[in-house]
């Protein structure tokens, strides 16, 4: 594994008043233990991440607590093709995902109470990562709620460039101007990005109808077919400014469709690669913007 410092690219913050934040911080900390709260990703239910939160238990001795998503709740987004803006490609992200942010509320609260008042870290995985930091944004959930890390694994955090159609019909462009990078001062960012995949542009020679398809999501993303990702999210796409950045090689978007030879995030494998993040001043830094990981096979055989 190699690290690379580049950095923080985040504006000076009020030195007396994050002083002091840090410091009744560190007072709840010592007290009390600290609670994960799982964001699930689009299409993905409570119980995907089962594997994940026991994982986390025995390794960090945290309390950890998923958002209570059924499948069929994504359905509710449909609201959203109702307003106008969903077709002019300007769409805001409440009311339409209210329920999930009511889910997430009342995750935290219960982290909270189970931990007596420990501090709370978000894991938000896929879209979740999005409407973790829009519930941050929303609910002051640093200051209410004790949050004082969030780490993303493949989520989406950009707009995709002039041009491409966003996916989100304007959400993240949204996400993007009212709370870009890390917003909040107290909190600690972690991105993780995952290069499981190169992606291939229609016509590319000799790349399998497997590149090809996924380089099709890529574009539609991040707009380049030929991009790095998780089969999903590109990595690019994946890294908030002025986070700590951590890339790793053959890792898979997500627990569905989840194989031998496609192993997600939360697998035993890689979960050590970025479970420190989860806990503040022990492992990953906000200094630093990038970690490459190399494993077994390498890259190169990602690619076939």
């Amino acid at each position: 594994m190699t690290v690379q410092s580049l950095g923080s690219t985040r504006a000076p913050r009020s030195a007396s008043r994050a002083a002091s934040h840090r410091r009744s911080r560190a007072v709840a900390a010592r007290a009390s233990k600290r609670a994960v709260v799982v964001l699930p990703g689009l299409g993905n239910n409570a119980k995907d991440y089962d594997g994940l939160a026991d994982l986390l238990r025995d390794r960090l001795d945290v309390h950890v607590d998923v958002a209570q998503v059924a499948r069929l709740d994504w359905a509710r987004n449909a609201a959203g093709l109702v307003d106008p803006n969903y077709w002019k490609g300007t769409l805001k992200p409440r009311p339409t995902v209210n329920w999930y942010l009511k889910r997430t509320e009342a995750a935290v609260k219960r982290a909270r109470e189970a931990t007596d008042g420990g501090p709370v870290t978000l894991l938000a995985h896929s879209a979740g990562g999005w409407m973790g930091r829009l519930y941050m944004m929303e609910y002051h959930a640093s200051l209410r709620h004790g949050v004082d890390a969030f780490v993303s694994l493949g989520s989406p955090h950009l707009p995709p460039p002039e041009g491409v159609i966003d996916q989100t019909r304007g959400i993240l462009t949204y996400l993007s101007e009212a709370c870009g990078g890390c917003a909040d001062e107290y909190v600690a960012y972690t991105t993780v990005a995952g290069r499981f995949l190169k992606g291939a542009a229609l016509g590319d020679r000799g790349a399998s109808l497997q590149r090809i398809v996924v380089g099709a999501g890529y574009q539609q993303v991040c707009g380049d077919a030929r991009a790095w990702g998780d089969g999903i999210t590109p990595v690019e796409t994946a890294h908030l400014p002025g986070a700590a950045q951590i890339n790793i090689d053959a890792v898979y978007h997500s627990p569905l469709g989840e194989g031998p030879d496609r192993q997600w995030y939360g697998h035993p494998r890689f979960v050590p690669l970025w479970e420190q993040a989860l806990m503040p001043g022990r492992g990953v830094s906000k200094d630093v913007t990038e970690v490459a990981t190399e494993v077994e096979q390498g890259v190169e055989s990602a690619a076939v």
